[in-house]
């Protein structure tokens, strides 16, 4: 950092539903110790991509601070395109899946100190129907239970374990998926299949225990079960890789998925509605994010 830097600073005001103040306090605190420029704009849900590339243009940061979850920080990166740009991540969102990926710390000042001046890291993208996946989209099981989170009035991890209740309880039969990558296609059943670009959901369950985020590779990931010896595995970080018949991985670059009916789809944590073909592609080394120096 010099004393020249402009940063911009992007809010999502209404992110994880809880209040901001003090994580930007600090914020501000800390870019006036270090004689740091921000340029804040705080996101409407209303052309924010285009207004962010503005912002981009006429500044040149260096570094752009993200306080909001996932889908604000994905809205980030494809503003900027191929920028040369940093981006900081403040988690404050009720999906936060990439900064646990990431392992960023939980102490306020560490985040704080670690988005302004922590090394960079060239990570892959995904994108699927020309829309861009940071971590793990899905279609299936979490989809709904995804959809039937945000319709719900609970927030929290408490409304998550409500939701998942729920949907596990009203789950249909199983969706029927043709999939072609590598050169070769399979035809499976499933109840989830995870497009996976790293290991962790936002509350920290494994699905992905081969994944890397800058490989210039995405799993999928293919659950054709959710018995609750499957489930318990998963939510125990006991994910299994092979010798389970319940659980096929492919890594690949790109592939295409075509299910026999309309199925719930979502990307990073935010639902997306019904889907029957997924055309997907890796975006290796897309973007730049502030990792810890250590």
């Amino acid at each position: 950092m010099s004393l020249q830097d402009k940063f911009i600073l992007v809010v999502n005001p209404i992110s994880g539903g809880h209040d901001k103040t003090e994580l930007l306090e600090s914020v501000k605190q800390y870019a006036q110790d270090k004689g740091v420029t921000l340029i804040e704009y705080e996101t409407t849900g209303d052309n924010d991509e285009e207004v962010i590339k503005q912002l981009c243009i006429k500044h040149n940061p260096p570094r752009i601070l993200v306080a909001g979850g996932d889908g604000t920080i994905k809205m980030v990166a494809e503003a900027l395109e191929k920028r040369d740009i940093i981006i900081g991540v403040l988690p404050a969102g009720s999906a936060n899946g990439l900064s646990v990926d990431l392992e960023l710390p939980e102490d306020v000042d560490e985040i704080i100190e670690t988005a302004f001046n922590g090394k960079p890291m060239a990570m892959d993208m995904v994108s699927i129907n020309k829309k861009m996946s940071l971590h793990l989209s899905d279609l299936g099981a979490n989809a709904e239970l995804i959809k039937n989170y945000e319709g719900g009035k609970l927030r929290g991890k408490l409304g998550y374990a409500l939701q998942a209740f729920n949907t596990l309880k009203e789950l249909g039969d199983p969706f029927e998926a043709d999939i072609k990558a590598n050169g070769e296609t399979m035809r499976t059943e499933a109840r989830m299949i995870v497009i996976a670009n790293t290991k962790r959901y936002g509350t920290g369950v494994t699905i992905n225990p081969i994944g890397k985020m800058d490989d210039g590779k995405f799993e999928i990931v293919i659950l054709k079960s959710l018995d609750p010896i499957l489930i318990g595995k998963i939510l125990t970080g006991n994910m299994p890789v092979k010798d389970d018949e319940n659980v096929d991985i492919i890594s690949t670059q790109e592939a295409l998925i075509e299910t026999n009916a309309p199925v719930s789809f979502q990307i990073d944590g935010e639902y997306c509605g019904l889907t029957d073909k997924l055309d997907i592609k890796i975006l290796h080394k897309q973007m730049k994010v502030s990792v810890p120096n250590f």
